[in-house]
C-alpha cells in the first residue's frame, strides 16, 4: 500500500473499481438527474419521467440500473412502485459536484469538462 505526503493510504483496487462503477452509472445526465430528483424526495416513475423530461420506459430502465447498483431502492404502495435514494453517500458526492459546478458556471464556458475528455 502506498501512503501520500499527507499520510493517507491509497484505496484498494476493489474500492477504486466500485467507485468507478458508481461514477460510470452517474455519467449519464438522465441518471444523474433522476438521482438528483430522488435526493429531494421519493417518487414514482411517472412523476420522475415528468420531472426529468424523459420517456417513461427510458426512466424505468435508468431506475433499474440504479437499483441494481444499490444506489436506488423501491417499495410498493398499492399499485405504485415508489423509488428512493438507497445510498446517501452518493447523494453527498452528487450534491457536492453539481453544487461546485453550478457555483462556478460561466455562460462563456459551457461544457468545458467535456472539452477535456471527462
Amino acid at each position: 500500500m502506498v501512503t501520500d505526503a499527507d499520510g493517507f493510504d491509497d484505496p484498494s483496487a476493489d474500492v477504486l473499481a466500485e467507485a468507478a462503477a458508481a461514477f460510470g452509472l452517474l455519467a449519464a445526465p438522465a441518471r444523474l438527474h433522476i438521482l438528483w430528483a430522488l435526493a429531494q424526495g421519493e417518487s414514482d416513475v411517472s412523476h420522475l419521467a415528468e420531472r426529468v423530461g424523459g420517456a417513461l420506459p427510458a426512466v424505468s430502465q435508468h431506475l433499474t440500473k440504479l437499483k441494481l447498483a444499490g444506489l436506488v431502492g423501491s417499495r410498493r404502495e398499492g399499485r405504485r412502485q415508489v423509488y428512493f435514494v438507497d445510498d446517501p453517500d452518493v447523494v453527498t458526492v452528487v450534491r457536492l459536484m453539481v453544487g461546485q459546478l453550478s457555483d462556478r458556471a460561466a455562460p462563456a464556458a459551457p461544457g468545458r469538462l467535456r472539452d477535456v475528455g471527462a
